[in-house]
């Protein structure tokens, strides 16, 4: 298969051995037909030039990538589901197909499956993924990477023709296979699948394999040190990860163990919801009863699963350091959120104090508004801060900016400037409404599809506008997750 000069293979996961994954086949799928192919992140690992023919053999069929593994892996992992721990889970539905360099910041990036068929660790699943799955996770990529949240990217969606029984939607349902590129697929419940079965060694091999691609600073950090210090940066890159979501009035619906990986990137979005409004006990999972993972308990919840990843390193490293590590999360996160939410309203901080005046009086204001105020409509109508004043109270809104909480929010802009001003002159920012990702639009969306007419058009309409709107934000600097 040909591809760029500037095409770096690096497979590494794969030298952590037997352990640590098993080699999988794939399905012949009775047809390949490209849904979404993503030349945008295709261009930063150098596989755009691949031809149609020759993306379908790569993510379709899966045929080896040059100089890369020569295997398919299903990645062995643990985890905690709903607070439950499971002994039993593992890629049970896709694997580790290739690792690639990014071009310009060299970071080690996974393109990884979903959909792909059945493992050794599929239990009693066919391996599966619906094409409205994979629909609804493109658009969920998309749309977090323009709201500034480090995320997997949907790199491919291919349609494969199978029909697929499924007793929570309208079924037979139609099939796809999905490739996320993503930076590192090691979870939380990699580290809890060797803690349960007492294998130290392996954890140390992890953590040594961790810290050498993907955290090289910690490298003159040795011996029982690495473990708590290893923790620290996780806890801080995933501080950082949750910020952003609740910035973005996002609920991941499904925060498990093993949906968290260890660089605090988001991945694996099945029931996620962007909040209409706002609301702290929204919950995106129908299944979700008790509201474990509701939005405003997902602090809580992402705070429970590092003190698991703490917990598996006590196999290599004394208590007090882990707890110390830990116990740097909330002042991490409380600052992070602070950098998110200005942000999110374009605004170039301050100081520590007016910040957060700042954003208690943005969260009081959206609880003001209630029923009458939109989640993403606050932020687009205000971005700039008093720059965009005139605007706001021009728009479809303007009559609740009046009211008591939300003129406190206004004094309170008063000292800010607006970061990148420039960025109000894009065309985006002259409409009414900004691009949301609500509930009743994604069933639209994937009506069209379903229907008769196979409509696609929907579907690539709404990518394109979630992309103007990424280009308004520019929030390139932030979106790899490095920043």
């Amino acid at each position: 298969m040909p591809v760029s000069p500037a095409y770096r293979p690096d497979p590494q996961y794969m030298a952590l051995g037997a352990e640590f994954a098993d080699p999988v086949g794939v399905p012949a799928f009775p047809q390949s037909v490209i849904r979404f192919r993503n030349d945008r992140c295709a261009a930063a690992v150098c596989l755009e030039t691949l031809t149609d023919e020759e993306w379908r053999a790569a993510f379709a069929r899966f045929e080896p990538l040059p100089g890369n593994q020569p295997e398919r892996l299903a990645m062995r992992y643990h985890g905690h589901q709903f607070g439950v721990y499971n002994p039993d889970l593992g890629d049970g539905r896709g694997f580790l197909f290739a690792q690639v360099r990014e071009a310009g910041t060299n970071r080690l990036l996974d393109l990884g499956t979903k959909g792909s068929g059945r493992t050794p660790w599929s239990r009693t699943a066919d391996g599966r993924l619906t094409l409205k799955g994979g629909v609804r996770e493109v658009l969920a990529t998309e749309m977090l990477e323009a709201l500034g949240v480090p995320t997997s990217k949907s790199f491919s969606l291919v349609e494969t023709g199978e029909e697929l029984m499924r007793p929570d939607e309208p079924s037979p349902t139609r099939s796809a296979v999905l490739t996320r590129l993503s930076w590192s697929h090691i979870r939380f419940g990699t580290f809890q699948r060797h803690a349960y079965l007492d294998r130290p060694d392996l954890i140390t091999a992890l953590i040594d394999h961790v810290v050498a691609l993907y955290y090289p600073d910690l490298l003159p950090v040795e011996g029982e040190a690495r473990a708590p210090a290893l923790l620290a940066a996780v806890a801080a890159r995933t501080a950082r990860l949750l910020a952003r979501w609740m910035a973005a009035g996002f609920v991941h619906g499904v925060l498990n163990t093993d949906n968290m990986n260890i660089n605090g990137e988001s991945f694996d979005y099945g029931p996620y919801r962007f909040l209409p409004r706002n609301s702290p006990g929204f919950v995106a999972a129908y299944f979700d009863e008790a509201g474990r993972y509701a939005f405003g308990r997902q602090p809580d919840a992402v705070f429970w699963n590092l003190k698991q990843l703490a917990g598996t390193f006590r196999k290599v490293s004394p208590d007090e350091p882990l707890v110390e590590a830990l116990n740097g999360f909330v002042t991490l996160y409380e600052d992070e959120l602070r950098l998110a939410i200005l942000g999110r309203l374009g605004l170039a901080p301050r100081d520590h104090d007016a910040d957060f005046a700042l954003v208690n009086a943005a969260f009081a204001a959206l609880a003001e508004g209630g029923e009458a105020l939109r989640w993403e409509p606050f932020f687009f109508d205000w971005f700039g801060g008093l720059a965009s004043e005139g605007r706001a109270l021009a728009g479809p809104r303007a009559a609740l900016y009046g009211q008591p909480a939300f003129l406190d929010f206004r004094g309170k802009l008063a000292g800010y400037q607006a970061d990148r001003p420039e960025r109000l002159a894009h065309p985006y920012f002259q409409a009414s409404e900004p691009e949301e990702l609500l509930y009743d639009e994604i069933e639209a969306i994937w009506g069209a599809i379903a229907g008769h007419a196979d409509d696609w058009g929907p579907f690539q309409a709404k990518v394109a506008r979630i992309a103007g709107a990424r280009e308004a934000y520019d929030l390139r600097g932030d979106l790899s997750g490095q920043a």
